[in-house]
């Protein structure tokens, strides 16, 4: 716990995202209990604790990914920039391109590597002509710090890429369509050391741009990567507050209990 590299960074307080009584069922399993938290903007935000504690859950609901799961119910309110996200005017769909989200394992689509990042581009008619999306998918793959990997072979198969560029194009795919948050499901699970290093420096660039939201099983990366620090157990957001403070003076029991490995 001692690499905290990123910590001491100052933090912009606007709130991005806020979440008011959110339960979340599976049928008639509660997943989520009474989460109420205010997520900061321009800040990397890491949800900790152990599998199975409801941090992914939550995560999706951000971007109404658990929409897609016909026994899941979510009760509560999840703002962004003060609008009602569950809404019945709001369209999921123009939803994730201002949330994107990156997942645990790299999911390139079977197309080339310039067609992975066009692709939401097209869809949300963000490029009016080629000249357009060519500019839109290299500032793209610039922030995903892989352009100058793929410059010379943008029309080579994404899925020929390593684990480590392919998580970067995925990443690079989700910053394409302009989105104000990025949420990241376990985004380095999948990697081997030295590419989980360059995705954690690639966040670190990113939250100059956009909030981020990162769920990881490392609580060495969310000391690395983060700002603040939600620990999640048993359903329930046991305790939210500064990195720095949650790794060295937690304040409720089951939260120290975590980090120094009694629970887990």
């Amino acid at each position: 716990m001692d690499d905290l590299r990123y910590m001491e960074m100052p933090v912009d307080q606007d709130t991005k995202i806020s979440a008011s009584n959110v339960q979340i069922y599976y049928g008639d399993n509660q997943a989520i209990k009474d989460v109420n938290v205010e997520i900061a903007d321009k800040t990397v935000t890491a949800f900790i604790g152990p599998s199975g504690c409801g941090k992914s859950t939550f995560l999706r609901c951000l971007n109404r990914m658990n929409d897609t799961i016909d026994i899941c119910r979510v009760e509560g309110t999840i703002k962004i920039d003060g609008d009602d996200i569950y809404d019945n005017a709001v369209d999921p769909v123009q939803l994730r391109a201002k949330v994107g989200m990156v997942f645990q394992k790299p999911n390139p689509f079977p197309k080339s590597i310039y067609d992975n990042v066009a692709y939401g581009p097209k869809v949300h008619g963000l490029a009016k002509s080629k000249a357009d999306l060519d500019v839109i998918v290299e500032k793209a793959l610039r922030r995903g710090a892989i352009w100058d990997e793929v410059k010379d072979r943008l029309h080579a198969p994404g899925t020929g890429l390593s684990g480590g560029q392919q998580q970067r194009l995925c990443i690079a795919r989700a910053v394409a369509t302009e989105p104000e948050v990025l949420l990241m499901d376990e985004p380095c699970s999948a990697l081997d050391p030295i590419a989980t290093a360059q995705v954690e420096e690639l966040i670190d660039e990113l939250r100059q741009s956009y909030s981020l939201v990162i769920v990881t099983h490392s609580m060495q990366q969310a000391a690395r990567v983060s700002q603040r620090t939600a620990f999640f157990h048993l359903g329930n957001l046991v305790e939210f507050g500064d990195t720095s403070q949650i790794f060295t003076n937690p304040q409720d029991s089951r939260t120290e209990s975590y980090i120094t490995g009694r629970i887990g």
